[in-house]
């Protein structure tokens, strides 16, 4: 595959060859989505070709039965997985009888565009069959943010050197399953299929978690921009419905299809609602008409890049890779259904099954808190909120007692359903974030109410599970917590990781905190939840106790916090000295000598001094980034934006430019040869982070001042960004020379540049 195909622009993602080598990271790359649905940049005409089908509905999943060797007591029964749901977007295209595939007739000009701004897919192309038909194709499609649950195609073919017979035969398909299907099953039943006038629609429900869906079409047609009326033939098959048209056209005519899509769920309707709400949707889409459905396309997404637009000058590559993972972002999660959360690939792939990570609490609560109103992220907090009594569960069947919570690694309903048990079982770090993300919601908010409300029962609950986990070793005199494996995937089973420590010892601390501050200004909710959980000072002076004596693996030799016990065991080789054609190493290497070696996928240490940076000094910061970001190979999609944000606080400028072009353009680039599985959605909200509080500096400090230490890139001549503070906005500006700060507001703002403290006035430009 070639890897830098991409057109570099600022607004759009182009490609201007047809290749069969790129098609799936295309499919990926391209993908388009509303947040409640969204599907991969497959073409609507039929391709014989490799190509990875993708159409998705958020909420809807499958419990796949989980594919194992050795059961293991606690192992999850199932892996949640998003479905492939029943496709809306397809068109057989015939010409004089000769069926239109890209894979088996000759293509020229071919351009295929996403348009970021304004959200939308196009893509155009001449093709010649093998009967020597030349016809010119201009596509374009959107899923509409206005209508949420609607989707649009014009598809146009230009008869170029022949007369004869265009033959559009729109479906729709239920008979779809995904490829990464455990024991090849269908997930879908087809329970119902209506036909009507030029529309129609499928009613299907999935098996074993029996969420029902309505998916319908709407069709019209056009010559030469006039409409015309033709009649249909109808398919009806098992799990499929297949209009057929036939227009006759003379050489130089153009034949035009509307197709309308709309996906429907029991998540949101009655059953017997569905099918009757799914027609009534394709109706309303087609009276609007694409024009009409692009315009208010036009109009959502304006909206949207008003408060989370980065704008960088003097680096094209740069100021597109941003964009692409802002607009990615926004099509997977828009913050309206507290429902839904973000999984690692969107609606760009199977990969990862769709389900929430702890990606979300680490990683994507800063981007919607900062470019969206706050209930937007208060919205994924009462997501694990409301599923704290699945944790417990989860928790107990791995032994734990007393209402001690696990949080899965992996769910879509808050049971753990992840099949890799050093994951499953060791990878307990994610519990430390559940409670990173309401510290940094309140601190940032200032909503110090949700603690009473809602968080105090889950920072409880994890800060039992952590006391639990602990254990005393009497030869170090100190609490270890023994078994686990942290972000760095390619260390397992191993003892005293530097990072699932410290969140251990960080959680318990900032629970006696957010219990002392409830006992004293909410003594109503105090004591409710104290009745709720049965908690005793007997039981946190354990905790304080298990706290206080947290152990940490330490060097003396390098004078840094080793990732665990045995990492000094290894050989320490960099990575400058490892051949390219090794990388990446998950790839190339067996797992038996990832293991051994020194080699770290994403950095633990530096991770947690990425959140808990004030604890240490500018002088540990640095002695630990270069300890570690030599032996990193950053084949974790969340490594880049950690080691570019403290690369910048260091003054280590050229590193931190690097690992932001790497975090940026990820996937556009392929750097982990992979996006052909779909994009890496989550890490994209640390490509956010690398600029606002990596280059822009950013942070909320825990006096709830918010500060900016600003640095600019000797590439970029400027770079701005938007952020939404306590429902004020502030637009930050950064050249070679001044910073300047403008506040849409109602009140004064006094923020820290540079450490000087400085009162920004709204509508006025303050420049430092």
């Amino acid at each position: 595959m070639n890897k830098n195909y991409i057109i570099p622009n600022e607004w759009s993602i182009i490609e201007e060859v047809f290749d069969t080598e790129n098609v799936k990271a295309s499919e990926s790359l391209f993908s388009i989505g509303n947040g409640a649905m969204g599907q991969r940049a497959n073409f609507e005409e039929d391709y014989s070709g490799e190509t990875l089908q993708g159409s998705y509905i958020g909420g809807i999943y499958y419990p796949d039965k989980t594919r194992v060797g050795w059961w293991k007591n606690g192992y999850p029964e199932y892996f949640a997985k998003v479905l492939n749901a029943p496709s809306w977007i397809g068109i057989h295209i015939q010409i004089n009888n000769t069926n239109l595939d890209l894979n088996s007739c000759n293509v020229s000009n071919f351009r295929r565009e996403l348009n970021m701004k304004e959200g939308w897919l196009s893509r155009s192309f001449n093709a010649t069959l093998q009967t020597g038909e030349e016809i010119r194709v201009e596509a374009k499609r959107l899923i509409s943010i206005e209508l949420n649950e609607v989707g649009a195609i014009e598809y146009s073919i230009k008869a170029i050197n022949f007369s004869g017979e265009i033959t559009f035969s729109p479906y729709l398909d239920a008979g779809i399953v995904n490829e990464d299907s455990n024991y090849n099953e269908y997930f879908w039943e087809t329970l119902n299929i209506v036909e009507g006038e030029n529309k129609g629609a499928i009613y299907s429900k999935t098996l074993k978690t029996e969420f029902h869906v309505a998916t319908a079409m709407q069709i019209s047609l056009e010559l030469n921009n006039e409409k015309v009326s033709v009649s249909h033939e109808t398919n009806v098959q098992e799990k499929s419905l297949t209009y057929t048209y036939k227009l006759n056209v003379s050489e130089g005519d153009t034949a035009t299809i509307y197709k309308y899509g709309s996906y429907v769920s029991s998540l949101n309707y009655k059953n017997s609602e569905l099918i009757e709400a799914s027609l009534s949707n394709v109706q309303k889409a087609t009276e609007l008409g694409f024009e009409d459905l692009l315009k208010l396309q036009k109009q959502s997404w304006a909206e949207i890049w008003k408060t989370s637009d980065i704008i960088i000058e003097g680096d094209i590559k740069a100021q597109q890779g941003i964009r692409f993972n802002i607009f990615q972002l926004n099509q997977t999660y828009l913050g309206t259904d507290a429902r839904l959360n973000i999984g690692p690939k969107g609606f760009t792939g199977e990969k990862y099954g769709g389900s929430t990570y702890w990606d979300t609490e680490a990683y994507c609560i800063p981007f919607y808190m900062a470019t969206k109103d706050s209930n937007v992220a208060k919205n994924l907090l009462l997501y694990r909120y409301n599923q704290l009594d699945k944790a417990i569960e989860n928790a107990e069947k791995l032994g734990f007692k007393n209402g001690a919570a696990l949080y899965p690694m992996v769910t879509m309903n808050g049971e753990e359903c992840h099949n890799e048990w050093e994951i499953t079982f060791e990878e307990i770090h994610r519990n430390g974030a559940m409670i990173y993300g309401i510290y940094n919601y309140v601190n940032y908010t200032q909503d110090f109410e949700y603690i009473p409300k809602f968080g105090l029962e889950v920072i409880i609950a994890v800060a039992r599970f952590w006391h639990q986990r602990a254990n005393f070793s009497a030869d170090k005199n100190k609490y270890v917590i023994l078994g686990v494996t942290g972000p760095n995937e390619y260390e397992n089973n191993i003892n005293n990781n530097f990072y699932t420590n410290y969140l251990a010892k960080w959680c318990i601390e900032y629970a006696i905190d957010c219990l002392n501050k409830v006992k004293h200004n909410y003594s109503e909710d105090f004591n409710r939840v104290i009745v709720k959980t049965k908690l005793a000072k007997t039981e946190t002076d354990k905790w304080m106790n298990v706290a206080d004596n947290m152990y940490f693996p330490f060097s003396e030799e390098h004078n840094v916090y080793l990732q665990q016990d045995g990492f000094l065991d290894k050989e320490l080789i960099p990575v400058a000295d490892l051949p390219k054609s090794e990388r990446p190493i998950n790839q190339k290497w067996s797992w038996d000598r990832i293991l051994r070696s020194c080699y770290i996928k994403q950095a633990d240490v530096l991770q947690g001094m990425y959140l808990f940076e004030d604890k240490f000094s500018k002088e540990e910061l640095e002695r630990h980034f270069d300890f570690y970001e030599p032996i990193t190979v950053h084949e974790s999609s969340l490594s880049p934006c950690v080691h570019s944000i403290l690369a910048a606080s260091i003054d280590r400028m050229p590193k931190a430019y690097e690992q932001y072009v790497r975090t940026s353009r990820l996937d556009l680039d392929d750097y982990n040869h992979e996006v052909d599985e779909g994009c890496h959605i989550t890490s994209m909200a640390g490509t956010w982070m690398s600029i606002v509080q990596g280059f822009g500096g950013m942070r909320v400090r825990e006096n709830g001042i918010l500060s900016f230490n600003p640095q600019i890139p000797e590439q970029w001549k400027s770079f701005s960004f938007t952020i939404n503070f306590r429902n004020q906005t502030l637009k930050v500006q950064v050249n070679q020379t001044e910073i300047t700060f403008e506040l849409d507001g109602a009140s004064d703002l006094q923020i820290k540049v540079n450490d000087k403290t400085i009162t920004v006035t709204p509508n006025n430009l303050v420049t430092v």
